[in-house]
């Protein structure tokens, strides 16, 4: 199918966009690494289940398994726990531009490391999208609070966040440059290998609790829980490899980076905020960006 891997991408970034929601409504309920583990956990569930009964096949490479699982450990846990420490010391405003830097890292690593080559229209077409992404994440300003001053720590951290997230999708190209493999086999690899390692981890250092006794204490952070890994691990991550499968990963990449430019009408619906000409003004960049990706 045409544009297959660029149409992936763009449900990845809608389906991303839903999760994002999703999970900050249940991390302010029970805290972010409880959800972050909790996620994973129930995407691997509706993973395994979806692997059996489509009877997807799973016969992989030792070489492909060992760069999916890598994939996780770098992107899931790796890229992920930088970013929720970049939120936590500057705030989500400033995390966001930082992480808009993923595309230009992974088309840097994808050059180096796959032999990615850009054409002008395709290099144009990034450059257009962050600019845009960057016009609507730099508009919303953070509420005044000495917890989300800049910081040199801070920024560091969401750049480590943005190269988690594309050194994993590096590693998950080249997993798929081998040969073809089912994208839900391979996201619930990422995902499971990123739960060996994040699980005992969490419980030993006392922070992740039982998510039993945890949820049924909250039914409304189980519900946001539930839709967020179902839309995000197990819908999102998946799309999300359908797309570097099937298309330049910098491209990919750049595309899936969209996710703050669609949530502008979702925040404008559930939290009533007022959108300014400059972030709409943004949006329109951000989607004429990736429309030359598309026209490349």
């Amino acid at each position: 199918m045409a544009y297959s891997g660029e149409l992936s991408a763009l449900v990845t970034a809608i389906l991303w966009s839903f999760t994002s929601l999703c999970f900050s409504e249940a991390s302010v309920r029970v805290g972010s690494l409880q959800v972050n583990v909790t996620r994973l956990l129930i995407a691997a569930l509706f993973l395994i289940l979806t692997i059996l009964l489509m009877g997807f096949p799973v016969n992989l490479s030792s070489s492909q398994l060992i760069n999916l699982s890598l994939s996780g450990l770098i992107g899931l846990i790796f890229g992920d726990t930088f970013l929720f420490r970049a939120y936590q010391n500057i705030g989500a405003r400033l995390s966001q531009l930082l992480m808009a830097a993923a595309p230009a890292m992974t088309a840097i690593l994808a050059f180096f490391w796959l032999g990615e080559v850009f054409s002008i229209w395709g290099i144009i077409g990034m450059i257009v999208t962050l600019v845009g992404i960057a016009m609507v994440v730099m508009e919303k300003n953070e509420v005044p609070s000495s917890k989300y001053k800049i910081s040199k720590s801070g920024i560091f951290y969401g750049f480590l966040g943005a190269l988690g997230q594309a050194a994993g999708l590096i590693f998950a190209k080249k997993a798929f440059a081998e040969g073809d493999i089912n994208g839900f086999v391979a996201t619930f690899i990422r995902i499971f290998a990123s739960i060996i390692v994040i699980l005992p981890a969490g419980i030993i250092i006392k922070r992740y609790k039982n998510p039993f006794r945890i949820f049924s204490k909250d039914k409304k952070a189980l519900g946001f829980t539930t839709a967020g890994s179902i839309l995000g691990p197990y819908l999102g991550i998946t799309f999300s490899l359908i797309a570097v499968a099937n298309t330049k990963v910098g491209i990919a990449a750049t595309i899936m980076a969209t996710s703050p430019i669609i949530m502008l009408p979702m925040i404008k619906y559930f939290y009533k905020e007022k959108l300014s000409w400059r972030s709409i003004t943004g949006a329109f960049v951000a989607v004429a960006g990736v429309a030359i990706l598309f026209l490349r």
